[in-house]
């Protein structure tokens, strides 16, 4: 798909990180204006179940499109899904498919309008394009030396064998992004509370967390979604311009 874009909010003088909340409002909704990958109605059906407690709950997508399944973001974004190693602390052995699966998901990522727009809105502000993404620092939930479960999809939560959310019916989804809370199970082990955006394309949570990482680490960052207000939370790792975490806050 072309690269053609809208053009950027207006940049004033200043760092790279001399973004006001009106910006942030501003472009994540041009963002997710420009975000043609994300699903559409159909597209997905969640199995959101009531009890907090109950083990044997499914999985929390009952249905996903395998046209969306197969666009070129979400198909390199699968593919590296049993890429690392689940154990803090073990050090990574990373092949040359491995290598390989990575550049694809990241060429296949910035060449979509939703990357093309935050490239132009960082350079405008006097950054350069932002390698806190590179193979080695794709956002996880541990370290660097054992990078777990990549974040960065909202469609990586269906190969848990276990989701335990917090509502009580099957339900389509309908329209823009929705931030969900939820509990589940992964590898034996239960996180007592998440979250996910549900809906977008993995470039556009990609964009969304880079913008928010840039302008408001370690903070909250406030953006607009649908016209709805959202708010993300980043996490720097060990001090160094790399995303420990990054996802969206629930009530």
């Amino acid at each position: 798909e072309p690269r053609e874009v809208p053009e950027p909010p207006r940049a004033v003088p200043g760092s790279p990180r001399a973004v006001s909340d009106a910006e942030l409002r501003e472009l994540s909704e041009q963002l997710l204006a420009a975000d043609s990958n994300r699903a559409g109605p159909g597209q997905l059906e969640l199995n959101l179940k009531g009890s907090g407690s109950d083990t044997a709950a499914p999985r929390l997508f009952s249905y996903v499109s395998p046209e969306l399944l197969a666009r070129p973001t979400f198909s390199r974004l699968l593919a590296l899904l049993d890429n690392y190693e689940p154990r803090t602390g073990r050090d990574e052995t990373e092949t040359a498919e491995e290598q390989r699966e990575q550049k694809e998901f990241l060429d296949a990522a910035l060449d979509t309008p939703v990357l093309a727009l935050l490239e132009r809105f960082v350079l405008s502000k006097g950054g350069a394009a932002p390698s806190l993404w590179c193979p080695h620092a794709v956002p996880t939930v541990s370290p660097p030396s054992s990078h777990s479960v990549p974040m960065v999809a909202p469609l990586s939560l269906q190969c848990l064998p276990q989701v335990l959310p917090v509502c009580s019916t099957v339900c389509p989804w309908t329209g823009f992004p929705d931030v969900l809370s939820l509990q589940f199970l992964w590898d034996g082990h239960s996180k007592p509370r998440g979250s996910l955006l549900v809906g977008s394309s993995p470039e556009f949570d990609l964009a969304l967390f880079t913008l928010c990482f840039l302008a408001r680490p370690d903070r909250q960052c406030h953006v607009s979604l649908g016209g709805e207000a959202a708010t993300i939370q980043t996490y720097t790792w060990d001090k160094r311009r790399l995303v420990a975490s990054a996802y969206p806050l629930t009530p």
